[in-house]
């Protein structure tokens, strides 16, 4: 037959400016694919400099040294006999591109621009590039320093697709694949059997299925053949890259990577023949008359081709099968998310491990069950001899750089967390000794490295000061205290836990008799968040927190499922314990909320939240749509005083998201400030035109429900 072709796409766990260790990386997945008898090797998006440089691609050194890892790589002896799909950043007549830049044998074939810019949610590309115009072909002018390898003097730069002496290849990028009318549907109908797309998409819960939907969906139509590369890890932002390469054919997954792993560099392979696809597309008459009426790309011709052209070396070959997509479910995605987003963060840190602040709630205990999976995965890959991971765990469990032992393979998940994992009960006279119990059976239970500490007599100095300078002693409200001195009181033992935090962390590896210092924890969930239920600068300020994108709800599910998964029956203990801050005193007749102290749950946070962003409504539509969907439950003038409560609340608090700590993002609803969230941080709290709409309509609605019951 002489149809049969072997193709590769990967994910790379590449780091923003990274240049030396993204260029090895994609030396590492040409020679993997190149292993496994692949022609063609696709690679993720902006993979020579990293995808999260942000405003270092305003920066011309950043396309001066993308060209020079290019250089390398076109003299590289990976690069001989391959066609290459890689991605930079690329000047053109002073014009900044996100490009991929074909590469055939050595020589650069095409450059292809991105058109459709990601420019909403986590993604800023029009700061950065310009889109190109589609169909737009013109000559770049190569660098010198890349003439003088490829005696090439120019290229072609624009929308146009590769003709191998066998089949015909188009790009898109990403972003591309998500528009209306994506560039895989012209090339398709222009005869182009394979398509690339080099793509730099996070992780968010519940997201993996929409993207291999599009690609199956995308390739039933129109047949072809679909190379879907990603980058994998968090590259220095608060995005994890959920990789996933894959291979489909035809609308058939044949193909998947891992979606979360430790490992930098994972190839995808196939073999597939291309009569498939011709076949496939001749069945249809209706895509041949659309196909005779589309418009035609410029073709750019190589003198390669993917198959053998021999008819006899197909017969030994067997293509690969179709196979069912792999999903993991939300509870897994949490527990390795998360985990994968810590173990890049703190190996690429250079600190000694992370510290955290665990209070004995639901909160803290996911985060610190996240780090337990971490540990988990790393003696996985440690187990299973991925040398990167050796290097960086040998490194992070040894005292001092001189005495690090190159022979040692961790075994035991609970060895590392008593290393580089190391937690703190910072109790006061309102915490319970259940709660002090929770934190100290889940450090046992996990191996962490734990200390108790009751903090009392700091807070008596710091309230006796404020006695000495005013002569006024606050109390708490169950003791005759008003609203300012109950929550000034509060306030002061939660930002002073802060300070505990970073002083611990900074102090704790000497005390063991080690180097560096620790990152701090944060641990408030995306709901909180939302509506403002935490203290400025208290310890929900940390470096970094890796849950700050997850509903509580979620939380729970999660620490449910991980109870099981991890053999971590302590768990139950933070399932059946209410939720509560533990800053207030309790007595016979009052016992602190956290879903009282807000006047919502945490339920309808996250109704609040999805309705608020995703779906985006303000105050007025957010009331017209929870008026029907709660009807049931509650009357209209009941739904109006909460939603007027939640954007009263969110209104107040908004400020606070301006320091929230750098979160993993994982819901569609977080209210990063300023990164994902792009919405004021003063607001006119009355909400004075919005409510009276609401409290109009609502007592329109009560009106005539009361009539018609009557």
């Amino acid at each position: 037959m002489g149809h049969l072709i072997t193709v590769a796409t990967c994910s790379l766990n590449q780091w923003a400016m990274d240049f030396d260790g993204n260029l090895q990386r994609i030396l590492e997945s040409i020679r993997m694919a190149k292993e496994q008898g692949a022609k063609l090797r696709v690679g993720p998006e902006l993979e020579i400099t990293g995808y999260g440089c942000q405003d270092h691609f305003l920066e011309g050194d950043t396309y001066y040294h993308a060209w020079e890892v290019m250089a390398v790589i076109l003299q590289s002896e990976e690069a001989k006999d391959m066609i290459l799909d890689i991605g930079m950043p690329i000047m053109h007549k002073g014009v900044k591109y996100n490009c991929r830049v074909i590469v055939s044998d050595r020589q650069i074939a095409l450059i292809r621009p991105k058109l459709y810019l990601a420019n909403d949610g986590n993604y800023r590309e029009l700061r950065f590039f310009a889109p190109w115009v589609p169909k737009k072909v013109e000559k770049f002018y190569l660098p010198r320093m890349i003439q003088k390898i490829t005696q090439q003097s120019h290229v072609p730069i624009g929308d146009a697709v590769v003709s191998t002496l066998d089949t015909c290849i188009g790009c898109e990028t990403c972003e591309e694949l998500f528009t209306p009318n994506s560039p895989h549907i012209g090339m398709g109908l222009d005869g182009v059997e394979i398509f690339t797309n080099c793509s730099g998409s996070h992780h968010e819960l519940r997201k993996l299925n929409l993207r291999i939907e599009l690609i199956k969906s995308a390739m039933m139509k129109l047949g072809g053949l679909y190379l879907y590369a990603n980058q994998q890890g968090c590259d220095g932002d608060r995005l994890y890259y959920d990789g996933c390469a894959m291979i489909v054919l035809n609308g058939d997954v044949i193909a998947q990577g891992s979606q979360f792993s430790l490992r930098d560099v994972e190839v995808v392979t196939a073999t597939i023949d291309l009569e498939d696809i011709r076949s496939y597309r001749a069945r249809m008459a209706s895509r041949g008359i659309q196909a005779s009426f589309s418009e035609a790309y410029e073709r750019v011709d190589v003198d390669s081709a993917l198959s053998s052209g021999e008819n006899d070396s197909d017969l030994h070959v067997q293509p690969t099968a179709p196979k069912e997509p792999r999903y993991h479910t939300p509870e897994e995605e949490i527990a390795l998310g998360p985990a994968c987003w810590l173990w890049d963060y703190l190996r690429r840190s250079k600190t000694a491990g992370y510290f955290l602040p665990l209070s004995g709630g639901i909160d803290s205990c996911s985060t610190a069950v996240i780090v337990a999976s971490m540990c988990r995965l790393v003696v996985q890959e440690a187990q299973a001899g991925n040398q990167q991971v050796l290097a960086d765990i040998r490194r992070l469990m040894a005292d001092s750089p001189d005495s690090i032992d190159p022979s040692y393979v961790p075994s035991d998940p609970r060895e590392i967390a008593n290393k580089i994992f190391c937690t703190c009960y910072m109790g006061t006279e309102n915490s319970s000794k259940e709660t002090r119990q929770r934190a100290k059976d889940l450090a046992a239970a996990i191996g962490s490295y734990h200390t108790d500490l009751n903090m009392d007599s700091v807070v008596k100095s710091i309230v006796g000061l404020f006695t000495l300078v005013t002569g006024r002693v606050p109390s708490f409200k169950v003791h005759g205290g008003s609203v300012a001195e109950n929550l000034a009181l509060q306030n002061i033992q939660a930002r002073l836990r802060m300070l505990l935090a970073y002083m611990f962390a900074q102090l704790l590896p000497w005390c063991r008799s080690s180097t560096g210092s620790l990152l701090v924890l944060g641990s408030a969930n995306v709901d909180e968040s939302l509506r403002g239920y935490l203290t400025k600068y208290d310890c929900s300020s940390a470096d970094i927190n890796p849950i700050g994108g997850i509903s509580k709800s979620d939380l729970r599910s999660f620490i449910s499922y991980a109870g099981h998964a991890f053999d971590l029956p302590i768990l139950n203990d933070f399932l059946d314990a209410p939720p509560t801050a533990e800053l207030e005193p309790t007595t016979e007749d009052y016992v602190q909320s956290d879903e009282q102290d807000m006047g919502m749950t945490y339920d309808e946070l996250t109704v609040y939240g999805r309705l608020r962003k995703i779906e985006r409504c303000g105050p007025y539509s957010m009331f017209s749509k929870l008026v029907h969907t709660w009807a049931d439950k509650l009357r209209p003038s009941e739904v109006a005083a909460k939603v007027k409560r939640f954007f009263f609340y969110y209104s107040i608090n908004r400020h606070k998201m301006t320091t929230l700590t750098p979160s993993y993002h994982a819901e569609a609803y977080s209210p990063d400030d300023n990164r994902f969230d792009l919405r004021p941080f003063l607001y006119n709290a009355s909400w004075k035109w919005q409510f009276n709409r609401i409290d109009q309509d609502a007592a329109r609605l009560d009106a005539s429900a009361a009539s018609s019951s009557t």
